[in-house]
C-alpha cells in the first residue's frame, strides 16, 4: 500500500458475521472509505452477534480481508447464552475495549484517523491513547446507550454505574474531533446532555442502504406470489410456497422492539397473513412462548439469521416491512436499519414508536405509523393486505426517498470529505471551517 494513502483504524463492538443492522452499516462504511482511497483497518472482537449463535474463539487475534478492509479479529469474551445476563455483557464488552486499546498502543502512529463507534460506550477507551499523539479522532454515537439502559432497567437511574457511564462519555466527547451521529435529533440530544460547545464538532452520518444491493427488484408482489417457510415455528430458511401475504421483520430481536405487540396483532388481522420475523437476539425465547401463549403457532414463523447478501431476496418475497419501537421518548432518535432496507427493496413498511422514525416515514410517504396497540397494528396490516394499489405506490415513494438522499456510498462520502478537512488533505477554498451537519444533513 503506497505512502499517498491515509489510513484510518475503526474500532466496533460488532461487523459481519454478526448480522446486526449495525456490523452491515460499518462493514459497507468501510469497504466505501476503501475505494475512496483510505487503507482501513477493522478492530473488532470474535463473531459475536446474535449471542450464543457462534463458537467461542480463544485465539488472541485473527487477521482477514473483507472487501479490501483488514479485519483484525482481536480476542474478547463471548456470551454462550442468547440473553447474557450483565456481567457476561459487561465482560464481553470490556474486554474487546481493553484489547483494542493495547493494539493501538503498540500502533502508535500507524494511523491518520482512529473512529471508535458506541455502543457500547467502552469502544471509547482506544480512542483517548492514539489522540494524544495527535491521531484525529472521529466518535461515532448511533444511540443514547446510557438513557436506553435506564429506560430499560439495565441501569439504575441516578446510580453509581449510570454516573461513571456520563462521566465517561463526557470525556470522550470532549477529546473527540468530530463527533458523527446518525440522525439530527441524537446530536442536539448530545448538545443537550454534555455541553452545547459539542455542537461545532456534529457531523450527521446518517444511515441508509447499499442501493448496489437493495434497489434491484423495486414494488411490492402480489399476494398471490408470496413465498412462506413451514409454519410452527421453523427455523429454517423462507423455502416453501403458499398463497399467504407475508408480513417481514428482519434484525435485531431485542427489547426495544415492540414485537410482542405485532405478534398479539395477528390475532386481529382479517387476511390470511404469515409474520415472519427474521433474526436473533435476547427476547426471541419470550416472544416464542407468547406465540405459544396466544396460539398463533400457524401465523408467526421464526427465522434464524440469514447472511445480509440474502436480505434482499427475501424481502423481495414478502408483502409488508415492518420496525416497531417501543414508545419511549428515550428512543425518540432512534432510526432502525431495516427501514431503509425495506424502502431500498420497495417495501411498504408499518411503524410504532415516536420521533425520527415516524417523521422519516410521515416525510417519505413509504409506509404507515399506528401507536403501540395491537388493534391499530392490525388495522394497518389489513389496510395494505387489502389494497395492492396502496402497497405498489408506498413501495415506491419510500424507494425513491432512499435512493435519492440515503444510499450508503454518498454518504461514506459525506465522512470522507469531512474526515480529509480533519487531517487537512481536502482544504476548502475559501478556508472556511469543515463542514458540519447543517451543512450535510
Amino acid at each position: 500500500m503506497g505512502d499517498s494513502r491515509d489510513r484510518i483504524a475503526v474500532v466496533s463492538q460488532q461487523f459481519p458475521p454478526d448480522t446486526s443492522g449495525h456490523a452491515s452499516r460499518m462493514r459497507d462504511m468501510t469497504t466505501n472509505l476503501q475505494r475512496m482511497g483510505w487503507d482501513v483497518d477493522v478492530l473488532c472482537p470474535p463473531p459475536s452477534f446474535p449471542h450464543g449463535e457462534f463458537e467461542q474463539r480463544w485465539t488472541r487475534s485473527e487477521t482477514e480481508e473483507m472487501d479490501g478492509v483488514t479485519v483484525r479479529r482481536l480476542w474478547s469474551w463471548q456470551p454462550t447464552e442468547s440473553d447474557p445476563h450483565a456481567l457476561s455483557r459487561l465482560a464481553h464488552y470490556i474486554t474487546f475495549a481493553l484489547h483494542a486499546t493495547l493494539w493501538m498502543l503498540f500502533n502508535l502512529r500507524r494511523y491518520d484517523v482512529v473512529l471508535t463507534t458506541t455502543p457500547p460506550i467502552f469502544t471509547g477507551i482506544a480512542g483517548f491513547v492514539p489522540s494524544l499523539t495527535g491521531t484525529r479522532w472521529v466518535v461515532d454515537v448511533r444511540d443514547l446507550w446510557i438513557d436506553a439502559s435506564v429506560s430499560l432497567g439495565f441501569i439504575e437511574e441516578g446510580g453509581i454505574l449510570e454516573r461513571a457511564s456520563r462521566a465517561f462519555q463526557r470525556r470522550v466527547l470532549g477529546r473527540g474531533d468530530r463527533i458523527a451521529v446518525t440522525t439530527e435529533m441524537l446530536g442536539e440530544e448530545l448538545c443537550e446532555q454534555y455541553g452545547e460547545e459539542l455542537a461545532e464538532k456534529i457531523l450527521v452520518v446518517p444511515n441508509g442502504v447499499d442501493m448496489s444491493r437493495f434497489g434491484v427488484e423495486i414494488g411490492a408482489k402480489s399476494a398471490s406470489e408470496a413465498i412462506s417457510v413451514p409454519a410452527g415455528g421453523s427455523d429454517s430458511t423462507a423455502s416453501s410456497s403458499n398463497e399467504r401475504p407475508v408480513i417481514v421483520y428482519v434484525g435485531n430481536i431485542g427489547h426495544a422492539q415492540d414485537l410482542p405487540a405485532c405478534i398479539r396483532a395477528m390475532n386481529r388481522v382479517d387476511n390470511d397473513a404469515e409474520l415472519r420475523l427474521i433474526g436473533g437476539g435476547d427476547t426471541v425465547s419470550e416472544l416464542r412462548r407468547l406465540v405459544e401463549e396466544e396460539s398463533l403457532e400457524d401465523l408467526v414463523t421464526f427465522v434464524d439469521p440469514v447472511p445480509r447478501e440474502d436480505v434482499p431476496k427475501l424481502l423481495s418475497e414478502a408483502d409488508i416491512g415492518i420496525a416497531p419501537l417501543v414508545r419511549d421518548e428515550e428512543l425518540a432518535y432512534a432510526m432502525p436499519t431495516k427501514v431503509y432496507e425495506y424502502f431500498g427493496c420497495g417495501l411498504p413498511i408499518v411503524v410504532t414508536g415516536c420521533g425520527e422514525l415516524r417523521r422519516f416515514v410521515e416525510e417519505s410517504g413509504g409506509g404507515i405509523h399506528v401507536d403501540n396497540d395491537p388493534d391499530q397494528i392490525a388495522a394497518a396490516f389489513d389496510r395494505l393486505l387489502e389494497d395492492e394499489t396502496l402497497r405498489t405506490e408506498m413501495g415506491a415513494r419510500g424507494h425513491e426517498f432512499v435512493r435519492t438522499r440515503y444510499d450508503r456510498r454518498r454518504i461514506a462520502e459525506r465522512l470522507d470529505d469531512s474526515v480529509k478537512q480533519l487531517i487537512g488533505r481536502r482544504e476548502q477554498a475559501d478556508g472556511s471551517a469543515p463542514a458540519t451537519s447543517r451543512d450535510l444533513s
